[in-house]
């Protein structure tokens, strides 16, 4: 978390409000101290600024804790409903699931980081934790390492990206979890810039034995990109997350 100079703390309603709503991002629930060291603003400031995020339904306080509200979900939701990249892929996002029985991700590139945009299986996981709209550092991660690869970044990577592009297929096993791998295709868009990737989260031992699981990623990956030419559809617009330490 990088610290911020009195100078740096923002003077705008609309900022202090984005940078509390940033520190609930991803966390149970946050106390009012611990927001203020999160976002780095005068209690008074955040005390106020959550007064009306609670009465606009955007944080929810459970007596001195407070997390997200209810009214950021159903936005969340929405634009998830309205996102054209999310909307060409579910079909193959569900089959997928259906005939591994993995847990199925959709990515975007945004920045270093990559965005899930959709997740289907893995609610009886309780260790994994990735949801629609998380994000984590691209390079950390074998959907990360996919999207690069596909966006042909020239940022150096410890893997080949020229052999991801080969190969159209990233696995790592039992390096975020013991006794399970996780595999992700590219998906070839229909504009360069707009990097997507499907991964799948699933027992190492099955991954490793059944090479029709990794077909199925492939196949899985083609029909979204083909998907996508034919309804011109885009991956989520690309924008700045101003987290702080992002």
């Amino acid at each position: 978390m990088r610290s911020r100079s009195p100078g740096d703390i923002p003077t705008g309603v609309m900022q202090r409000a984005a940078l509390i709503l940033d520190a609930l991002d991803g966390v149970d629930s946050l106390n009012l101290s611990q927001i203020v060291a999160a976002t780095g603003l005068p209690m008074s400031s955040v005390h106020r600024a959550l007064e009306q995020l609670v009465e606009l339904r955007w944080v929810h306080r459970d007596g001195k804790e407070y997390q997200l509200g209810m009214r950021i979900i159903e936005l969340g939701s929405a634009a998830s409903q309205q996102n054209s990249l999310r909307r060409a892929a579910l079909p193959s996002l569900h089959w997928l699931h259906k005939v591994t029985g993995c847990i199925v991700h959709l990515g975007v590139l945004d920045g270093d980081d990559v965005v899930y945009l959709e997740k289907i299986g893995g609610e009886l996981v309780a260790d994994i934790r990735s949801r629609v709209g998380s994000r984590l550092r691209a390079d950390s991660s074998v959907i990360g390492k996919a999207l690069l690869s596909a966006d042909g970044s020239p940022r150096a990577h410890p893997w080949d990206p020229d052999r991801v592009r080969e190969i159209r297929m990233v696995s790592e096993h039992e390096k975020c979890m013991k006794g399970f791998s996780c595999v992700a295709v590219p998906i070839v868009a229909p504009s360069p810039g707009e990097a997507a990737a499907v991964s799948i989260f699933g027992s190492v031992t099955r991954i490793r034995a059944d090479p029709r699981i990794r077909l199925a990623v492939q196949s899985a990956a083609a029909d979204i990109g083909r998907r996508m030419h034919r309804t011109g559809a885009r991956t989520a617009p690309r924008y700045r997350h101003n987290r702080l330490g992002a």
